[in-house]
């Protein structure tokens, strides 16, 4: 077994920081009801990303979208949070559309499980 060290202030930690408490565009590349290409689980949220945008990756920063339930091209709201991946630099946003009531953790974790697991990220508010 591989020990796992956390990535407290990661560069995906850093550019996601940007992004926060701003209006973001996400295009969106696995929209609702779709499934992952390799993985194959059902995206039960829109999930894309900012365009013209890097993480450490070499893709875009990558953002799920806590909106409405069905299938979407193109976003635009509110980034409340980032999904931190302790173990991983690859860090996601949590954008939800503007006016929406602020989500609590507990909200966030349940929109995300199908993909992030727990004990293995925090949910960063500022």
């Amino acid at each position: 077994m591989t020990d796992l060290v956390p990535l407290e202030d990661s560069e995906s930690l850093r550019t996601a920081r940007l992004f926060l408490g701003h209006t973001v565009d996400l295009v969106i590349d696995r929209p609702y009801g779709s499934h992952h290409p390799r993985c194959g689980f059902r995206y039960p949220v829109n999930y894309g990303f900012v365009p013209l945008t890097r993480a450490p990756d070499g893709q875009e920063l990558d953002g799920y979208f806590l909106g409405p339930s069905e299938p979407m091209v193109f976003a635009r709201g509110r980034c409340v949070g980032i999904i931190h991946r302790l173990y991983d630099d690859d860090d996601k946003l949590v954008v939800v559309p503007t006016g929406s009531p602020v989500l609590d953790d507990a909200a966030i974790d349940a929109a995300v499980a199908f993909q992030e697991t727990a004990g293995h990220y925090v949910i960063v508010r500022s």
